[in-house]
């Protein structure tokens, strides 16, 4: 009988492809001589492998099932697309039966009144005609004269139902002002900046008058507005109100420069496409045969002047168009003769922003052979050329001339005539730029708790010297007419209550307590208080004219008329007047900086306060980001990223609109 051998056995039994292990030679374990294992390698039996052709048709199967899962999804979902799109389209577009509205009598004919006699208007045509606009009409009056950045931040924050809101505008829409230099040369479309008035005012049944103020009269409560129609001949006439904000914002200021009007503004979309219009003109006419070298570097020659976050990204977007679109689709001559010169009294460019931040600007202008012209100052503007003064090596001031066919005047900001006006009416508004406003953005001089004033029509008052007395009064308790350190201890908080911008110069009590003490007798006099006060006043920096303030201005005013609004029943309980209301219901005005940015051509600078940020192609897609974050609607935010893709994959439209 033949035996089998244990390794044999086990070796059968073993996991496949698995090595039998040799004994060693101590091993206990004997076996016979003839039966002695051998140490000959042993495999347990496997199936043998698939040929590489299954292998490929198993793969190709794979494939064909996840691709037909996608493309059947895809189809799914169009399908599904298509259908959402129809029922939308089927509910949407049917009839509506509008008989019957009610109207206002006085809505159809306005009462005549007023110093000039002009019509009253007391009723809208929309207040009767549902219950929500009925109950409006008893609610206080809220007009907003302008439609921008500050005008927008107060229809945001204020509540449904509190007011009965009028918007008055010469435009029917809200501009997102930053991006304008990008609408000029088509990076943008303009109607991806825009968002219409009367959608933004539907959360509160508002109304939009399309008229431009033109007078005040504060005793009757009456604002004279004039009409925009088609036929250019407006009608004048009166709007009552309970409250009045003023947000028409700014013009350039001229700085007594003679030929503006050969130059081009960038403050609202009709000047972004005048500019846009004029840059393809001039390539137009560049590129024709009979143009001669002069005319053509002449029309080729595009001059910015101001040196600001307006001026340098306009710079920056011209040359972006003529390097990205424009070498594409024109005679290469055309972008060789192109020339950009940047114009600045400064001595550099962003000058608001950090030294980093300027020089980096300049380093990336410089490399970009964009013309930086700083230290001047422009003479005249003419049809044709650019007069300038700049000091030569030797200190004499000395006259330079660009000839050119563009001009984009972009230095600062002058008033509004209604701004004008309304500061012309007041005694102690003094200020050339702006109507001074007090903490609350109350206009000063105007009865308290009706005017206000946001946004670059305003500028919060830095002079502490006009409240002297009244706050000797409140904080000398001896009344021996001087203040020791105690009382100037109570009068510091009472000057940061009222004008909390002075809290930076205020924050080492004793120390200018001790400074302005000149006969140390541990008292301040009169004398030494107005000194004292003037100084203080002197180095307060005024906000300056941006949208963000302007924002953050209407935000504030919103939020505070609301809360008068729900708080009206208790003010009047606790014996409080309207015009005490603001200082109740709210502290003052506070403005948080969150920081400047500017493009500056395929890249992008951020002033953060203490850090500072600067770079390529990171810092661009961050600044879009940072706009495209603050649009008004989700309807602007899709348009602006279409846009953004379609000038990345097309390139920008050439056509001239």
């Amino acid at each position: 009988m033949l035996r089998t051998p244990l390794f044999s056995i086990r070796a059968q039994h073993a996991r496949p492809f698995q090595r039998a292990v040799p004994l060693p030679a101590h091993s206990r374990l004997s076996f016979p001589g003839r039966f002695k294992p051998s140490l000959a390698k042993t495999y347990a039996t496997s199936a043998p492998p698939p040929p590489p052709s299954a292998k490929v048709v198993s793969r190709w199967r794979t494939f064909a099932r996840y691709t037909f899962y996608l493309v059947g999804s895809s189809i799914v979902g169009v399908g599904l697309l298509t259908g959402v799109i129809f029922l939308h389209d089927a509910f949407t577009y049917r009839e509506r039966h509008i008989e019957g509205v009610p109207v206002s009598p006085r809505a159809l004919h306005p009462e005549r009144g007023g110093p000039k006699n002009l019509p009253i208007l007391s009723r809208l045509l929309s207040d009767l005609e549902d219950n929500e606009n009925r109950e409006l009409v008893h609610k206080p009056h809220l007009v907003i004269v302008g439609g921008g950045w500050g005008a927008v931040g107060v229809i945001e924050k204020l509540n449904p139902g509190d007011y009965h809101v009028t918007i008055v505008s010469p435009e029917t829409y809200t501009t997102f002002t930053p991006l304008l230099p990008s609408a000029a040369v088509g990076t943008v479309s303009v109607r991806s900046l825009v968002e219409p008035l009367r959608k933004i005012a539907a959360r509160l049944k508002g109304h939009l008058i399309n008229a431009r103020a033109v007078d005040l009269v504060m005793s009757e409560r009456l604002l004279e507005v004039e009409t925009i129609v088609p036929s250019g001949k407006g009608e004048r006439m009166y709007i009552p109100y309970d409250k009045l904000v003023i947000a028409v914002g700014s013009t350039s200021s001229t700085h007594g420069v003679p030929g503006l009007e050969h130059c081009f503004q960038l403050k609202t979309i009709g000047d972004a496409q005048a500019i846009r219009k004029r840059i393809i003109d001039n390539f137009e006419a560049a590129s024709l045969p009979t143009t001669t070298p002069e005319e053509r570097r002449r029309l080729l020659s595009f001059v910015v002047c101001g040196g600001g976050p307006t001026g340098v990204e306009t710079a920056a977007e011209i040359y972006d168009l003529c390097q990205e679109d424009l070498i594409n689709y024109f005679p290469k001559i055309c972008r060789k003769e192109v020339s950009i010169h940047l114009i600045q009294s400064r001595e550099h460019i962003l000058n608001t922003y950090s030294e980093a931040i300027s020089r980096y600007a300049e380093d990336k202008f410089m490399h970009d052979n964009i013309d930086l012209i700083t230290s001047a100052r422009v003479q005249s503007v003419a049809p044709d050329k650019v007069v300038y003064t700049r000091r030569g090596p030797d200190g004499k001031p000395e006259t330079h001339e660009i000839p050119t066919n563009f001009v984009l005047w972009s230095t600062g900001i002058a008033m509004n005539p209604f701004t004008r006006r309304v500061a012309d009416l007041l005694p102690n508004q003094v200020h050339k730029k702006a109507i001074e406003v007090d903490a609350h953005l109350r206009v000063k001089g105007a009865p308290l708790g009706e005017v206000y004033a946001i946004g670059d029509a305003s500028t919060i008052e830095t002079s502490v010297v006009p409240y002297l007395l009244e706050l000797v009064d409140e904080a000398d308790k001896n009344k021996d007419g001087k203040i020791d350190f105690e009382e100037w201890e109570v009068m510091v908080s009472r000057i940061k209550k009222r004008i909390p911008m002075a809290e930076e110069q205020l924050q080492k009590v004793r120390e200018l307590f001790d400074l302005y003490d000149s006969d140390s007798d541990n008292s301040l006099t009169l004398n030494e208080l107005a000194v004292l006060l003037q100084e203080i006043g002197n180095k307060i920096t005024a906000l300056p004219a941006t949208a963000q303030v302007a924002s953050q201005q209407g935000k504030y005013l919103g939020k505070k008329l609301s809360a008068v609004a729900q708080h009206r029943k208790v003010l009047e309980a606790n014996g409080l007047r309207p015009e005490e209301a603001d200082e109740a219901v709210s502290g003052p005005f506070r403005y948080f900086h969150l920081g400047s940015l500017a493009y500056i051509g395929n890249a992008a600078v951020f002033d953060l306060g203490r850090f500072s940020f600067m770079g390529g192609l990171a810092a661009m897609y961050a600044w879009r980001s940072v706009y495209w974050s603050e649009q008004v609607s989700m309807r602007t935010r899709a348009l602006l990223m279409i846009d953004w893709i379609i000038r990345g994959v097309w390139g920008r439209d050439l056509s001239r609109l």
